[in-house]
Parts: structure tokens; sequence; C-alpha cells
């Protein structure tokens, strides 16, 4: 009887020093798919631009900056979007303490200056003033002529 006592003190002492088996690991979660508006990638640098008065904002990953004929730049931090439904906007503060809020919807627009289709309707207050213009990616602007379709090429197959 007194070995069996020995031998159970024996296991539960070495077991009191084991290590605990480790769960198995979780794959990582997958990345949350990039926020889409009318096709347009909201990661992909944007430019929101309208006219009477010429103006534009830059959206460029890290901050958003306004410009414009006779206004002054004001530039702010950008903040990931608040996609609902048809619709993204963005929201800060400038550096002059202006609040800049910019808001696309999926709907196509004419600047009325050129025969360019944008796939993205805008709407930018800062401070007191309203803006209405069209959006599109950088990308597509600069690779789209004075008429037709403001769209990305499509990448190539990997």
């Amino acid at each position: 009887m007194r070995a069996l006592a020995l031998t159970a003190a024996a296991i539960l002492t070495l077991s009191a020093c084991s290590q605990p088996a480790e769960a198995p690991k979780q794959p990582d979660p997958a990345p949350a798919p990039a926020p889409v508006l009318a096709g347009v990638d909201l990661t992909k640098p944007l430019r929101v631009g309208g006219n009477e008065p010429f103006w534009s904002v830059e959206l460029n990953g890290s901050e958003m900056v306004y410009s414009g004929v006779d206004r002054p730049e004001q530039r702010a931090p950008q903040n990931p979007p608040v996609v609902q439904g048809t619709m993204a906007s963005w929201e800060s503060t400038t550096g002059a303490g202006n609040p800049l809020k910019v808001t696309l919807t999926a709907t196509d627009c004419s600047d009325g200056m050129s025969d360019r289709t944008y796939p993205l309707t805008a709407m930018v207050r800062i401070g007191e003033e309203t803006l209405t213009g069209c959006a599109a990616t950088v990308s597509a602007i600069m690779s789209t002529g004075e008429s037709g379709r403001v769209v990305d090429a499509p990448q190539p197959a990997a």
C-alpha cells in the first residue's frame, strides 16, 4: 500500500511540473476586403474636384489636401472612410482648424467642362462652405483622355 501511495505522489509531483499542452494555433483571420464604392477601391489615392470655383481634394491615404484657385491649401489627417450603402465619407479637421468632410456617392458624375463621366459624385464641406463635384482614383483620371468613362485600366493577370 505504501508503494502505491509513493507512486501516486510521484506521479502527482511530476505532472505538476510538466508543461501544459499548447492549444493548436489558430490561423490568422483573413484581412478585411478593401472598401469599394461603384467599383472604386477607396484605399487608392483619390482625387475629388469641381469647378466654378475650381477646387480639389486629394486623398492620399494619410492626409486630405484641399486646394483651389485663390484659396489657401489646407491639409487634414485622413481617417478610414465610413461606408454606408452607396456612400462613403471622411471627416477630419485641417491644420487651420476648419472641419473638412468629403462625401462620395456611387452615382455617375459629369464635371460640366469635359466629356468625362466619373464613377462618383462628391460633396465637400470645408468650414462653412459646401462644394459639389466628381471623384475617381488618381490613376483612372491620369489614364483617361478628355472624354469617356473615368475608370482604372484592368490589371493584367499575374
